[in-house]
């Protein structure tokens, strides 16, 4: 159903058509398929226009006399959806001097060319930005009406991006072959691609387009292309205010684009813009051959016309990249100071993080330092005990039983009674017991004669060792 309603949608979009009941008809007599309703609308609505254009291209213009063509000649009393929309403000002031016209595309023109739309049918809006977003406005011209999506299948059928540049490759080729010679030794720049990439060059580098229909058989074709086009000043000119695109009628996208513009004499200019819609503003065309002065004069005279748009354009495009610039640069800006903001919370984030940790650290070292002289005190009590128990009763006085005194580094004494035939271990047990020193590191030593009682004696009894019966011992910290 979607598919439907946006095929419909895109054909009202493109034929102007505002019956949906008509539209739906169409569409249904021709199986839905989408560009084969809309050649055929076009064509049996401009069958007219078209057969004129092509006897243009083989004919003299006796036929067209009554039309009274001048360099200035523009179709008027249309109203369909190519007609000319101008603003009036009601003291009968219109715009710019130049015509201008909307004119909508064919389908096969706009999908032609992927440069600037997708090659599927159904983009439904091409943004023309920027160059008639202000001239529009100011002229007011209606906006045209959205358009829907198609299915893939119909793109295939279009014209690809090679075959719209092969048949501009193929033009410039006959015309530099023709009519650039050392005689003519200017030439228009003509682009070698599709009219829609030639549009969008125009777009992006904020310049008219101009378009020129080749009729290789119009009898005027050779001296307008020898005489105009060549001519030195018209080269010039178009060479710096234009981008050129040129298309003969015998290939497929130049003769539809002679049946857009209703070409109806050749030689045929135009000076277009791009629009909304798959549309363009026809702003100029010359029909019939002209002189170079009478060319120059039509072309300086749309570029006066035009140039305020243009400039404007230019300058809030480049007002849009400098503020683009701009933003970019303070994006950076912002990202370079949150960057060294979060280097700079990274690194005190570590910092406190080791400082926590060395504390941690510090903490689990001082309590392990603490625990373990808890440890070792509380086996040092356990030992002293141990070897308080192991010395047993104090010996009451008698002929074997030693005295003994003992002298501590800080000036203590401690004495005791033991059997004279206690081991001289047994003192430093005893020592060990009082819990005076901090140090198992000591050797029991006397003064007069100074006899040292390392632990190499520790088996020695007391009378073995000449402690008997009395002895008086110093500490001496190893």
């Amino acid at each position: 159903m979607v598919d439907t309603v946006d095929k419909l949608g895109y054909f009202q979009a493109i034929t102007g058509l505002e019956d949906a009941d008509l539209c739906t008809e169409i569409l249904q007599a021709h199986g839905w398929d989408l560009e084969l309703a809309i050649s055929s609308f076009t064509s049996s609505d401009h069958d007219a226009s078209s057969s004129a254009a092509v006897d243009g291209g083989n004919n003299h213009d006796h036929d067209h006399d009554n039309a009274a063509v001048t360099p200035d000649y523009q179709p008027r009393g249309i109203v369909d959806d190519t007609e000319l929309v101008m603003r009036d403000d009601g003291g009968g002031n219109q715009g710019p001097g130049v015509a201008w016209r909307i004119i909508t595309l064919p389908i096969s023109i706009v999908s032609g060319s992927l440069g600037l739309v997708s090659g599927a049918i159904g983009l439904g809006i091409w943004a023309a930005g920027g160059v008639l977003s202000y001239s529009f406005g100011m002229l007011g011209f209606r906006s045209g009406r959205g358009g829907g999506s198609a299915d893939s299948s119909s793109a295939s059928r279009l014209v690809s991006v090679s075959s719209a540049a092969g048949e501009a490759m193929e033009f410039v080729a006959l015309f530099d072959r023709d009519y650039w010679s050392n005689n003519n030794a200017f030439k228009i720049d003509f682009v070698v691609e599709g009219f829609m990439d030639a549009l969008q060059r125009s777009r992006s580098s904020f310049k008219l387009l101009f378009v020129y229909l080749h009729s290789p058989d119009h009898p005027d074709t050779p001296v307008f292309c020898d005489g105009t086009l060549c001519n030195e000043a018209v080269v010039a000119f178009v060479n710096e205010n234009f981008v050129s695109w040129g298309g003969s009628i015998r290939s497929s996208e130049g003769f539809k684009m002679s049946n857009s513009l209703k070409a109806l004499r050749f030689p045929f200019c135009a000076v277009v813009m791009p629009a909304a819609n798959q549309r363009i503003a026809l702003l100029q065309q010359v029909e019939g051959p002209k002189s170079p002065e009478e060319m120059l004069a039509i072309l300086q005279r749309v570029v006066e016309d035009s140039s305020p748009t243009l400039v404007t354009a230019r300058v809030e495009a480049e007002e849009r990249r400098t503020n683009l610039r701009l933003r970019e640069e303070q994006d950076a800006a912002y990202r370079a100071a949150l960057e060294a903001d979060q280097a700079r919370e990274r690194e005190r984030r570590e910092e406190e993080e080791r400082l926590e940790r060395e504390a941690a650290e510090e903490k689990e070292a001082q309590e392990r330092a603490e625990r373990e002289a808890a440890e070792k005190e509380a086996a040092r009590v356990r030992m002293r005990q141990e070897k308080a128990l192991a010395l047993g009763d104090e010996p009451e006085k008698g002929p074997d039983v030693t005295q003994v005194l003992v002298r501590f580094p800080n000036g203590e004494r401690k004495g005791r009674m033991f059997k004279s035939e206690t081991k001289i271990q047994t003192l430093y047990d005893y020592v060990d017991s009082l819990g005076v020193l901090d140090t198992e590191e000591y050797s029991l030593i006397t003064n007069f004669p100074r006899t040292v009682y390392g632990r190499d004696k520790e088996s020695m009894s007391l009378k073995d060792a000449g402690l008997h019966p009395q002895a008086s011992l110093f500490i001496e910290i190893n």
